[in-house]
């Protein structure tokens, strides 16, 4: 019997440990097998680019926040000065009043072949008060504007003036008018004439004023005094007639801005 044959078989191979290989005859053994799973989301790290855009957004918002935080803060020390001016200094607005309306002229004249002419003739005295012991009141010129029945019927000015602190200011102008009436101003003209107590009058003035309080002083103000009340008659052809001014009331609209220092 012989002895069996030590030389390996050229197919088969044995480890080192004595045992077969994966691969026998030729054949690869089995490959292992890796997990993929589509919905895993590979690890990218983060681009410089994108570090610099979050930091430039959170600078962003920062300069935002302390530019809204001033901003506030600037109001609010706003409101507490002039709640403290106004505690301190009890601003009042102004006060006019209409002490003499003249009637020198006021002639309606018609005609079937040309339109109605109005020419009207007033002098007109006012008197300017200011309440104030702080406060001191620099008028542009006025605009003045003279109606009866919502037409107007003359225009004028007034000069500049200043008004002191609790002071009392004396003002004249001449209000004259020349036009023609169309026929709804007529009709609404007529009704008025024709009223027992007097026609009414209103006189609508208007300017800019500038306020001084100590070293404060403001900027101009659309200024508006509008008086109502006032009963005229037509005057006579020698003489003019004196408007009744007993019932009269002048409203004032006055708008006052922001404040500034003035050195």
């Amino acid at each position: 019997m012989s002895e069996p044959s030590s030389k390996p078989n050229g197919n088969a191979t044995i480890n080192g440990n004595g045992t077969a290989p994966a691969a026998v005859n030729g054949n690869p053994g089995p490959v292992k097998s890796q997990l993929y799973n589509p919905n895993r989301q590979l690890h990218r790290p983060q681009s410089h680019y994108h570090r610099r855009q979050r930091s430039n957004r959170s600078i962003c918002c920062c300069c935002c926040f302390w530019t809204i935080l001033t901003l506030l803060a600037v109001a609010l020390l706003a409101a507490i000065i002039g709640a403290a001016l106004y505690v301190l200094y009890r601003p009042h607005r102004p006060e006019f009043s209409v002490t003499n309306l003249r009637i020198a002229k006021m002639n309606l004249t018609t005609s079937s072949d040309s339109p109605s002419h109005l020419t009207t003739l007033f002098n007109l005295t006012l008197i300017a008060k200011n309440p104030n012991n702080h406060l001191i009141f620099f008028y542009e010129p006025f605009t003045v504007t003279v109606f009866s029945n919502s037409v107007a019927i003359g225009n004028g000015t007034l000069p500049s003036f200043e008004s002191n602190k609790n002071n009392q200011t004396s003002v004249r102008s001449i209000v004259s008018g020349s036009m023609d009436l169309d026929t709804e101003s007529l009709s609404s003209l007529r009704s008025g004439l024709k009223k027992q107590k007097g026609f009414p009058l209103e006189i609508q003035m208007d300017t800019k004023v500038k306020m001084k309080m100590e070293s404060l002083k403001s900027k101009k103000v659309g200024f508006r005094v509008t008086c109502e009340g006032i009963r005229g008659t037509v005057p006579s052809a020698k003489s003019p007639s004196l408007a009744s001014v007993i019932n009269s009331e002048c409203k004032v609209d006055l708008r006052i801005k922001i404040w500034k220092f003035s050195f």
